[in-house]
């Protein structure tokens, strides 16, 4: 933190700072600081320079412009008064496809370290208070001297084809028209073909066959890795587990197009930025080979 080079990114309540089309970085000392509660953590170096987080979500906006309760997605922005006006703390979902590779990189590993040392402030072996150690990369318990480690989670997200047409469903909750590539959480002792197979099984009753990994993409919600996988449909005929799936239907390639270029009449363009529409785009341009 002595380096005059060095530059501290704060969250609140989740939402990193921007500026602009960018991250919102601040030397250290600056006033905004000093809401966070717990010294930054060390995010690594940016072309030498350091990169710290800090969570500052003890700060009370003064203009009430508070996040509403139970949303899919949180379009209010808060400013700090501390901070010039173009910088606000915002969804990381409705930023990330402005931001630069470096940016997008150091902003999605503070939103999730720093969700995960406030979810485990106790030791999981004991349930003494821990303490953050090495940086923010660990945290350790006084009491019976147990490392605990950042926590990632990894999900299959899939592209489920058959033929010339794709598999795409929608959760409860989701906005009106929002569809994407099934997925789910991998569970202990699977590989990524099982969980591909188990997880369009358990949601649509289709049997999935040949299994291939195309790319993966970190997704700080709170702290999952999206493992992108294209799978071979062995049939097609849909049975929907409601408690996981609202709606779930095939789409052929031309529809789809469609779809990416907003003109569809009642599904909506896959948000930019996030992996499903990375696999979408590839397969309708057929460049997933």
């Amino acid at each position: 933190m002595d380096d005059g080079a060095a530059r501290v990114l704060t969250v609140w309540r989740g939402k990193p700072l921007f500026a602009g089309a960018a991250a919102g970085w601040v030397a250290p000392g600056h006033p905004v600081l000093a809401e966070a509660g717990t010294a930054p953590i060390f995010l690594g170096l940016d072309d030498g320079a350091p990169r710290f987080a800090a969570d500052i979500s003890a700060w009370q906006p003064g203009d009430g412009a508070t996040p509403p309760a139970g949303v899919f997605f949180d379009p209010t922005e808060q400013r700090h008064p501390a901070l010039p006006e173009d910088h606000r703390f915002a969804e990381l979902r409705g930023v990330m496809a402005a931001l630069n590779p470096r940016d997008g990189e150091l902003v999605a590993t503070a939103k999730a370290l720093l969700a995960w040392h406030r979810s485990h402030r106790f030791c999981s072996a004991c349930g003494a208070p821990s303490e953050v150690a090495e940086a923010g990369w660990q945290r350790r318990c006084p009491a019976c001297g147990v490392a605990h480690f950042p926590r990632t989670d990894p999900v299959v997200i899939m592209l489920v084809t058959r033929g010339n047409s794709t598999l795409i469903g929608r959760s409860p909750g989701w906005p009106e028209g929002m569809y994407s590539c099934l997925a789910g959480f991998m569970e202990p002792g699977e590989t990524l073909e099982a969980a591909v197979r188990r997880e369009v099984a358990e949601e649509t009753g289709v049997r999935v066959g040949a299994v291939r990994y195309l790319a993966s993409q970190p997704w700080p919600y709170p702290s999952s890795l999206m493992i992108g996988c294209a799978g071979i449909a062995e049939s097609d005929e849909i049975t929907l587990d409601p408690a996981e799936l609202e709606a779930a239907r095939w789409i052929s390639r031309d529809e789809m197009a469609e779809v990416l270029a907003g003109r569809h009449p009642s599904i909506r363009r896959p948000r930019a930025g996030a992996i499903a529409g990375f696999l979408l785009t590839n397969w309708v341009a057929d460049r997933l080979e």
